[in-house]
């Protein structure tokens, strides 16, 4: 009887953590979903230009018009007639000099999610902030445009979800790397702060917090209230819930 209702609680919180993503069960970042960036610096405009030197043309750019999170407009054109539909991501570290895009790392990723499983787009908060086409889509025709504010990107130095400093990359659908460029501030008057030095993001404190071991969230940064935080609380108690059961079956 002991161990049958210690199995059960066991085998129930194991099917709580090991689900798929979902509205109910969402994966989020080891220190919990993107925040809401509400503090960018109102007019900050950052573009990145594909270079000339490859196949494919293009650009990204990413201006804050209100100061909550960032409006992304993207262009591209003469894409590989195979190999979509094409991914594009912030990439956490700039181009390197020898224009490698293996250099620019990985995805963006302040609340240090990982690529697995895919984000959910109906959840955005629970993405990589850097992880664009898996939150507002794949590039899917030749040419492609596509705008978009994404509330989780930040025009401002110094916490994780600052993106002015790193680089954008685009991806053949298995993941190789295709093309990738550095983002410039263009208007240098546009933000009151310089540009911070590179640092990877997964080092930036909870939810992007200012410096690597900050536990504050700055000014103007504010939670997601959508499903996913909600959900999670739900699951917290759903295995608080077991583990009540565990220590009742020990008592017997």
């Amino acid at each position: 009887m002991l161990s049958s209702l210690i199995l059960f609680a066991l085998a129930a919180a194991g099917l709580a953590v090991a689900r798929p993503q979902s509205a109910t069960t969402p994966v989020t970042g080891k220190v919990g979903d993107a925040l809401v960036v509400a503090s960018n610096p109102v007019g900050a405009f950052y573009k990145a230009d594909l270079p000339a030197s490859k196949k494919v043309k293009g650009y990204i750019t990413g201006v804050s018009n209100n100061g909550t999170g960032v409006y992304f407009s993207l262009s591209v054109s003469n894409l590989p007639t195979s190999g979509g539909p094409f991914l594009y991501h912030i990439h956490d570290a700039p181009v390197p000099a020898d224009g490698n895009c293996t250099g620019t790392l990985a995805h963006l990723d302040p609340t240090v999610r990982g690529e697995k499983p895919e984000c959910d787009p109906k959840l955005p908060q629970t993405c990589q902030t850097g992880d664009l086409s898996g939150k507002y889509g794949k590039i899917t025709s030749d040419p492609y445009t596509r705008s978009y504010t994404d509330l989780f990107a930040s025009t401002l130095p110094g916490i994780g979800a600052f993106f002015g400093n790193r680089s954008i990359t685009i991806h053949y659908a298995n993941a190789t790397r295709i093309t990738c460029a550095n983002f410039v501030l263009v208007d240098p008057a546009a933000t009151p702060t310089p540009s911070a030095p590179y640092a990877p993001s997964a080092s930036d404190s909870s939810y992007g917090g200012v410096g690597s071991n900050s536990s504050v969230t700055p000014p103007g940064v504010v939670p997601f209230t959508g499903a996913a935080s909600s959900a999670r609380v739900a699951w917290a108690s759903v295995l608080v819930g077991l583990g009540g059961v565990a220590a009742a079956a020990l008592m017997l």
